[in-house]
């Protein structure tokens, strides 16, 4: 005798549009299947009409809906407690961790960014023919004025004659008008140099030349000055052109930054969760369970943030402490909740991992600033 679905069901999910093979992979199909065991498409044979997809749009909204609802509640009501459903495979009921997080931050700094006006700040940069910001070093000693006192001399001479701004050092003048008058030589000079000397000092030429003669791409600094076309010098030239564009353009390069950070957290949190379970490694938690575990936590932190915001948008105040506070509490509660430890164990180990936290949050927000500054 055949045995009926006990599942009622309508539109196309009725049986006399099920198949016994699925249409999209060809997995055996039973009558009872109301989607693909493979695969996961849905078994039915129906066309799909505009009120059929309408209704699957909507009801996958719903269904997501849902699964958001109870992963804030959980997140809120139960410090800890929806890591260890999650890791113990209580996964329907809830949301990827790891899109959750990715969508928060977003959220965040996509709200940070359209109401942190950073474009007025590019009044404050720089104009084309202003002093450049050169990060090597600027003194007359890493110059080369020739190998006899004559051409010195005659170099000296050629730089009184040259009409600089008057608030610049003597240092400087030096520097920028001989670099101008012959950079071929200055880049010899400073390719004799150590590695990383060296590449400073070829980006403080490059930069000066970007500045003073509009140079726009290497092949123009190599047509117009013979300059060799070696990789060292490229880098050099692009880091030179890209810091330029930084002191011109500040609050677009803030922006930049800021447009980053979300993508950065999934880089930071990964190094993060490896002190979590050296400090929890006698714990039977896999590195993926300590990861879990931080997705969540930051997922409260960007909730907080979102929050402390949109109060201080409506009523013009500041509640970012309290905010930083509450999670500060609720971070304690889910390390008591989710490893079971005591509290003297959990406030030593809260203690340390904060400060490996902070520590890790200076030396990545370090790098990209630096990153983005080089790369802009």
């Amino acid at each position: 005798m055949e045995t009926k679905p006990s599942v009622n069901t309508t539109g196309r999910y009725k049986l006399k549009f099920r198949g016994v093979e699925c249409l999209n992979c060809g997995h055996p199909l039973d009558i009872s299947d109301k989607y693909c065991p493979n695969c996961s498409q849905a078994n039915s044979t129906k066309k799909l009409t505009l009120v059929d997809f309408f209704e699957e749009f909507f009801s996958n909204i719903i269904s997501y809906d849902s699964r958001l609802l109870r992963t804030l509640a959980a997140l809120l009501l139960r410090p800890g407690k929806i890591t260890k459903d999650y890791i113990v495979g209580q996964r329907i009921s809830y949301t990827n961790p790891f899109r959750f997080l990715l969508s928060l931050a977003i959220i965040y700094f996509l709200l940070i960014g359209l109401s942190g006006d950073f474009d007025r700040l590019d009044r404050f940069g720089s104009g084309p023919n202003e002093l450049p910001v050169n990060f090597g070093s600027s003194m007359i000693e890493d110059l080369d004025f020739g190998d006899s006192e004559e051409e010195r001399v005659k170099a000296m001479a050629e730089l009184d004659s040259l009409e600089l701004n008057d608030r610049i050092s003597e240092q400087l003048k030096v520097r920028d008008s001989l670099i101008i008058a012959d950079p071929k030589k200055q880049l010899l000079t400073a390719s004799k140099k150590p590695f990383f000397s060296s590449l400073f000092r070829k980006q403080e030429i490059f930069t000066t030349l970007i500045q003073k003669d509009t140079l726009y791409v290497f092949d123009d600094a190599k047509t117009k000055y013979g300059i060799e076309d070696t990789w060292h010098n490229k880098i050099s030239f692009n880091t030179a052109q890209s810091l330029v564009r930084v002191k011109r353009q500040p609050g677009a390069y803030l922006s930049s930054v800021l447009s980053k950070l979300p993508f950065m957290t999934f880089f930071y949190l990964p190094v993060f969760s490896i002190f979590i379970w050296l400090v929890y490694i006698r714990k039977k938690y896999t590195y993926t369970d300590h990861l879990i575990f931080s997705f969540h936590n930051q997922s409260l932190f960007f909730i907080l943030l979102i929050v402390s915001y949109l109060i201080d948008s409506v009523f013009e105040i500041d509640t970012s402490g309290i905010f930083i506070l509450i999670f500060a509490v609720y971070l304690y509660k889910a390390m008591r909740n989710f490893y079971q430890q005591g509290r003297f164990k959990t406030i030593v180990k809260y203690i340390f991992l904060n400060t490996i936290f902070v520590i890790l949050a200076i030396i990545g927000a370090a790098l990209l600033f630096a990153g983005s500054m080089i790369t802009f």
